[in-house]
């Protein structure tokens, strides 16, 4: 093997990739990255044997092959290289190892036999859907935080529903307190209709590879799921489990809608959250008179009171949120403005913008 590319390149790619590699590895080859060269292409592949992720980007091949590489170093190295092309060849004397040059650099770095990498998923015999990048980035960015952090007794909460059905893609995430979901339309046969739940590192991988823009391969298969966008072909473990019915907790429209500006709730709710305490996170919303006061109370510690300006002139409504449960949505939609819906006091709310957003959240007993 032997081939050259700019460092800038090099080091584009092994950063792309080398995130799968945790500290502690079951095998030794699982802290190496899979370097193959062949025709024009270069590509990097890592994995944990949960998640692989492979990086191809064009090089001058000289001679193909391939050879697997510590990866956490071998990115060290080339991050530290003057800023000119770089030329990594297999060592004559030593089958498992390179010889790497970049300018007046001179270094030869030991790997494992290729042969030793774990088999690399592919999408074959699956269910593909063509969508967008950003379209996908933004709805799981939307929705993913209102997954669990932790739950023992139902993994499943921890991750992100994706529903392909009824001509659309929608993302639900709940940790049964509160529910975030998103959609778009897709198109795709009657019969393809699937859900599958990824995994938290699964879509904290999208949300950091994912781009703005550009064609997204999704593709489905019984216990994985594979993302090909760019130069990037990501694969990963479904979580097993059945996800919650989301359809019955999910409604549309209540009695009493409010109307107020994003960043100035944002604004105000921050103030307020502030004087809250871990045991004491209750946050008193009181609407009326085209005006909403924001309340809290932590006992011998804290109180606070502020307002902000809202459009509402219906009936006096009281009720009780988690703060950071209404500042989470509020953070991660772009929205001028957003509706904030009650039928009574004791109701779960509904928060929405002007696009496919719903939240729901389930008020506080005091």
């Amino acid at each position: 093997m032997k081939f050259k590319l700019h460092k800038s390149n090099l080091l584009e790619a092994l950063n792309a990739v080398q995130g799968v590699v945790g500290a502690r590895v079951t095998l030794p080859v699982l802290s190496n990255v899979l370097v193959s060269a062949e025709g024009e292409n270069l590509s990097f592949t890592t994995t944990d044997f949960t998640i692989t992720k492979r990086y191809t980007c064009k090089a001058e091949v000289l001679e193909p092959g391939e050879i697997t590489l510590p990866v956490k170093r071998l990115t060290s190295i080339v991050r530290e290289l003057s800023d000119q092309i770089v030329e990594i060849a297999s060592d004559p004397k030593q089958a498992d190892a390179v010889r790497m040059t970049c300018g007046s650099y001179r270094s030869k770095i030991t790997g494992i036999a290729a042969r030793e990498f774990p088999k690399i998923p592919t999408a074959e015999d699956g269910l593909s859907f063509q969508l967008d990048q950003g379209v996908v980035k933004e709805m799981l960015r939307k929705t993913s935080y209102a997954a669990a952090t932790d739950d023992a007794a139902r993994p499943v909460l921890t991750g992100l529903l994706l529903s392909f059905a009824e001509g659309r893609l929608t993302c639900v995430a709940t940790d049964g307190r509160r529910l975030a979901l998103c959609w778009a339309e897709a198109e795709f046969p009657p019969e393809n209709a699937k859900d599958v739940v990824l995994a938290p590192r699964t879509v904290a991988e999208l949300l950091r590879s994912l781009g703005d823009e550009g064609p997204l391969k999704v593709t489905l298969k019984d216990t994985q799921v594979i993302f090909e966008f760019g130069e990037m072909f990501f694969s990963s473990k479904l979580l097993n489990g059945v996800y919650p019915n989301y359809k019955q907790v999910v409604f549309s429209d209540c009695d009493n809608k409010i109307r107020v500006n994003r960043e100035e709730l944002i604004a105000t709710l921050r103030r307020i959250n502030v004087s809250t305490t871990p045991t004491t996170n209750a946050m008193r919303l009181v609407f009326e008179n085209n005006l909403l006061t924001v309340q809290v109370t932590a006992p011998d510690v804290d109180e606070a009171t502020d307002t902000v300006t809202v459009k509402y002139d219906g009936p006096a409504l009281t009720t009780i949120f988690n703060p950071e449960y209404v500042l989470e949505p509020l953070r991660n939609l772009t929205s001028d403005e957003v509706t904030i819906e009650l039928n009574n006091s004791s109701s779960p709310g509904l928060i929405k913008d002007d696009t496919t957003f719903l939240y729901v959240i389930m008020p506080l007993r005091v």
